[in-house]
């Protein structure tokens, strides 16, 4: 793998902060090279349209802890909001992995990306492309708020939301 990514487990996070740990109630597929990721959140809500989504993962995903972009996409499986051009380009900008509940597309084009991808599910369909979509709000889905600049910490087991990071 390109990245050297160090694993934190989010069961070790969940030991450590019982209290403070918000643990996403969604069940997520696993669709990019990785299976593990953390970073720092950059939120964003939609309904099936990712045309500001593609501008917001043009920029550039590394940072203090690197970035993950999470989508609240209201759970739609109608419409992906992500396929494999979108998410490539996202690997390539330096985000650590992006977090959707929604759908993504293209699976296939997933499989070799090295950073983290987790979804509901995957369609065929595209997604809308009108613009219509808020950056930096507060998403409440799976149980959970979750805030632009919190830090995200995902595996195999579960998405785990603190307020802040448990490394360095």
């Amino acid at each position: 793998m390109a990245r050297d990514a160090e694993i934190i487990r989010t069961a070790d996070i969940c030991d450590d902060h019982r209290d403070d740990a918000r643990v996403c109630e969604l069940a997520f597929n696993d669709y990019a090279g990785r299976d593990h990721f953390h970073g720092e959140v950059v939120t964003f809500a939609t309904h099936e349209d990712n045309k500001e989504l593609r501008n917001i993962l043009e920029q550039d995903g590394h940072g203090g802890a690197g970035k993950v972009l999470v989508v609240d996409g209201r759970g739609s499986r109608r419409r992906a909001l992500c396929g494999g051009n979108i998410a490539a380009k996202a690997c390539g900008h330096g985000w650590e992995g992006l977090v959707f509940n929604g759908c993504i597309r293209d699976s296939h084009e997933f499989s070799g990306l090295d950073f983290g991808v987790k979804a509901i599910g995957a369609t065929a369909m595209p997604p809308h492309n009108e613009g219509i979509g808020y950056q930096d709000v507060e998403l409440n889905f799976g149980g959970i708020v979750i805030l632009p600049g919190d830090y995200l910490y995902a595996d195999r087991d579960a998405v785990v939301v603190l307020d802040r990071p448990d490394h360095e």
